[in-house]
């Protein structure tokens, strides 16, 4: 019995760890947006996650295209890394037109 109880916490732990890693942040994508995305942009992120309602970017991200319209909304933009969508998305989706929400960058 207490190798089977071990075994469930120890379980129950890494799933709670993965789920904690698997998850995207609205400041980092906040973050990411000043540090890589403004410059190319050249417009603040309210005006680049207002381009889009929260269901015009959960369907963009679904499709698998939030890269493709991020390099269409900034033109500048060659390449957005596939680590950074996940945070940017949850950014553009936290602080889209609809959603009255504005960030502070």
């Amino acid at each position: 019995m207490n190798t089977i109880t071990k075994l469930a916490v120890a379980t129950l732990l890494g799933m709670t760890l993965f789920t904690a890693t698997a998850t995207a942040d609205v400041k980092k994508g906040q973050k990411i947006y000043l540090k890589k995305l403004k410059a190319a942009c050249g417009f603040s992120g309210a005006k680049f996650a207002h381009k889009h309602t929260q269901d015009e970017w959960e369907e963009i991200n679904e499709a698998g295209k939030f890269a493709e319209e991020t390099m269409n909304i900034c033109p500048k933009l060659k390449k957005m890394k596939a680590k950074y969508v996940p945070d940017v998305y949850d950014f553009a989706y936290e602080y889209a037109k609809d959603s009255g929400n504005v960030p502070s960058c």
